[in-house]
């Protein structure tokens, strides 16, 4: 296979390209993958190690570069380091000489520069988190790349008046030559200095078109930047004057003076919520620059891609900016509509609790107790309350709904693809809330069910169940307005290992969605506690998941990286690809599972060199990468409350209707949230014996039931109370779904049927 034709090099581009790197007197010269950026020349094995594996690197502002012959040049930097390389062809050559030349040029000249700044004020641009420094930090950001460029074109300009007198005392020697024997070396000189102008000579033209297109395209931003300005001022000011005249309206009311009419309507609200739109166009405009993630295997696409990437070609980034928008609007609808019920008419949402006692500062030796488990069911394990945190698996569970509103954007998506991505964001968010938990959630007992009733504030309801103790299994059921169905049966099966505990999720998770019919299975990955001899604990996620359309065959397949100390990629890492059903891809997921994830839409792929495993990787050509989930950030004092999540702190709240099952009236949960762990302990040895002794009660009426002894010796007939096993013909899979039955029984305050667990 031929090798690609390399690009002519422009000044503050990366170059990259494969060279052959002398190495020993037994291997000789091996092919390596050359990338030269910011003034540093750096090398890898193969292209699918630049993510995480360099061999080397030079700083070319120090280094010295000399040409031995026709392909080989030699890079060093005074004997600590030295590179003896070799093009494939002597043009090839020329084009990394020319590259090289540049980038040292370059280096020399911004390390002048940061030698005589001293001790000057840095002129990075200030954090986003700062108030109004993005649109400044923008513009700074703009202008250093203009500066840059022009610096480019002064390197280039040198570079030329030099390869220019080198070109033309060579013809002038060559004038003065007689024919003869160094006839063929002038002539070659000649020729080399020649290729050398012309190369310099199309890196300033490209570098005067770089420039020259960059000064148009910011020319015409800052001017649609400069008429938004002016369009919000505008704004606000109205909704000043509206908010003037509502704010009055309101003191006459108050003092009596006069009585809000029926028809009064918020239109301040509207007129932000326009406000909003604009801002989230201007979003969509400027692009604040994304952190470096470290992404497998991809590469930015064509400069062409970028170009068609407002129109029809991103079609997901255009859709996903409608999307929040669309949210803006509906969040805003109620007070912007004047047909909607007044906001004083209507009932107050519930106020959630902020707060649960702190944690009491109880010291017990966990290895005292377990030393003796190693190798056992953790299930199986009596474990007191000190080791647990004041939830159970079911709200756990219920956890997984913290970041509904992906689903919310999911159902609204035209493209099963674009949905994938929703979905497949879901799944990593699931884990975000685990990453400081270290505490055990109480082990459920049978029958034990949790509501999670959000209808009136998020627009949805979450039911679980325990429908088996041995092995421990919860259902879960959740269904939204918006149109999306979540249902899942998890069996957790658990390993303690000495130094570590594993947590191996059994069971499915489906995602049904009422437009499109779209049914979404996949399984969770393995959960490992380290440091249970010794140290801080803490919790990894590690494994693979495959997230499956059944109706469509689409596929995204993450993949979470185990964190290793010897590892270059950044901790928690988690990478994915959405694939159609041919298996060509078209998204590629990447962040981490305690903080964010981002997607970027593929252009192109193409098989790359072989891995260190011998595995051929796929490069993939992508768009800027854009954000799809960030974690919420946890309230103020976690720390002190086992690190719960705003929703975590709502969930063990006392609600009145609900089930006599439900895991907010089990009383050791609610004695340990008190901060009452010997009362707690002591309920809790209650409750397990009392569950024990309903359980044998159940062997013996089974027994009594079967036709022989043995056959029911030990069966247990227990019947879930609101879920049923069933075979799903769509996925293949047999789990607990929802009956029906729960919230017409709450709605009727009739639990007769519930069993007394507590």
């Amino acid at each position: 296979m031929s090798e690609p034709k390399s690009p002519t090099p422009t000044p503050g581009d990366t170059y990259k390209g494969w060279l052959f790197k002398w190495t020993n007197y037994i291997k000789g010269y091996q092919r390596r993958w050359f990338v030269l950026s910011n003034g540093l020349l750096s090398y890898y094995r193969t292209q699918a190690e630049m993510g995480h594996t360099c061999r080397g690197t030079i700083n070319l502002a120090t280094a010295n570069i000399a040409v031995e012959d026709s392909c080989n040049f030699v890079i060093s930097n005074g004997g600590a380091q030295t590179y003896h390389l070799k093009a494939s062809s002597e043009v090839e050559r020329q084009r990394w000489i020319t590259a090289l030349e540049l980038a040292k040029a370059k280096a020399v000249h911004m390390q002048a520069e940061s030698d005589d700044s001293g001790d000057d004020c840095p002129t990075a641009p200030p954090t986003a988190g700062q108030a109004g420094s993005g649109r400044n930090a923008e513009i700074q950001s703009t202008l250093r790349t203009l500066n840059s460029k022009v610096e480019d074109l002064t390197t280039c300009n040198d570079l030329i008046v030099k390869h220019g007198s080198a070109l033309q005392r060579s013809l002038s020697e060559l004038e003065g030559i007689r024919v003869g024997g160094d006839m063929g070396e002038k002539i070659r000189q000649v020729t080399e200095r020649a290729t050398l102008f012309r190369i310099t000579s199309n890196a300033m033209i490209n570098a005067c078109r770089d420039f020259l297109s960059l000064a148009q395209n910011h020319s015409k931003r800052w001017q649609k930047a400069l008429q938004t300005e002016r369009d919000q001022r505008i704004r606000l000011e109205e909704t000043l004057e509206q908010l003037a005249k509502q704010h009055n309206h309101l003191e006459r009311a108050f003092r009596g003076a006069t009585v809000l009419p029926p028809s009064f309507s918020n239109p301040a609200l509207g007129a932000s919520g326009k406000g909003d739109a604009s801002d989230e166009d201007d979003d969509n405009e400027f692009f604040d620059a994304m952190e470096d993630p470290a992404e497998f295997i991809t590469v930015p696409a064509d400069p062409k891609y970028h170009r068609r990437s407002g129109s029809n070609i991103s079609g997901f980034s255009s859709e996903a900016g409608m999307d929040d928008q669309s949210v803006n609007f509906d969040e805003l609808s109620l007070a912007s509509n004047p047909e909607s019920p007044q906001p004083f008419e209507l009932e107050p949402v519930r106020k959630r609790r902020t707060r649960i006692p702190d944690k009491p500062n109880y010291y017990l030796n966990l290895w005292s107790i377990m030393k003796n488990c190693i190798g056992k069911e953790l299930s199986k394990i009596p474990m007191p309350v000190n080791f647990n945190e004041p939830l159970s698996m079911l709200q756990r569970l219920s956890e997984d709904l913290e970041y509904y509103e992906l689903l919310d954007k999911a159902a609204k998506c035209q493209s099963s693809l674009e949905q994938m991505c929703y979905v497949a964001a879901f799944t990593v968010s699931s884990y975000s809330t685990t990453v400081h938990r270290t505490g055990k959630p109480f082990n459920p007992l049978l029958g034990e069910t949790f509501e999670l009733d959000r209808l009136r504030e998020c627009g949805y309801r979450s039911l679980c169940e325990q429908v088996s103790h041995h092995p421990p299994a919860a259902a879960h059921h959740a269904f939204s307005e918006k149109g999306w169905t979540l249902r899942q049966e998890i069996t957790l099966a658990s390993k303690f290992r000495g130094k570590y505990l594993s947590i191996m999720p059994l069971g499915s998770i489906q995602c049904i969605f009422d437009k499109s019919s779209n049914h979404y299975s996949w399984k969770k990955v393995t959960t490992t506690v380290h440091n249970i001899i010794v140290g801080k604990l803490w919790i990894d996620q590690s494994g693979e998941i495959d997230v499956v359309n059944h109706k469509t065959g689409d596929r995204c397949h993450l993949k979470f990286a185990p964190y290793s100390y010897f590892s270059r990629d950044i901790p928690r890492k988690v990478t994915g690809v959405v694939t159609d059903k041919d298996g060509k891809a078209h998204y590629v997921l990447s962040g981490t599972w305690d903080e964010k994830m981002e997607f970027s839409r593929v252009m192109q792929s193409s098989k790359g060199e072989n891995g260190t495993e011998g595995k051929q990787r796929t490069v993939y050509q992508t768009l800027k990468a854009k954000g799809v989930w960030t974690k919420n950030p946890l309230p103020e004092g976690a720390e002190n409350m086992y690190f719960f999540s705003s929703l975590a702190l709502t969930l063990n709240e006392p609600e009145e209707g609900v089930a006599p099952t439900d895991s907010r009236r089990r009383p050791d949960q609610r004695l340990m949230e008190d901060g009452r762990w010997d009362e707690a302990n002591a309920e809790k040895q209650r409750l397990e014996e009392k569950q024990r002794t309903a359980r044998r009660e159940r062997e013996r009426e089974a027994v009594k039931a079967a036709s022989s002894p043995e056959e029911g010796a030990h069966q247990d007939n227990y019947q879930a109370q609101w879920f049923e096993k069933i075979d799903d013909p769509v996925s293949g899979e047999t789990l607990h779904v929802y009956k029906g039955g729960y919230w017409e029984a709450k709605d009727q305050g009739s639990w007769d049927m519930c069993p007394d667990i507590f």
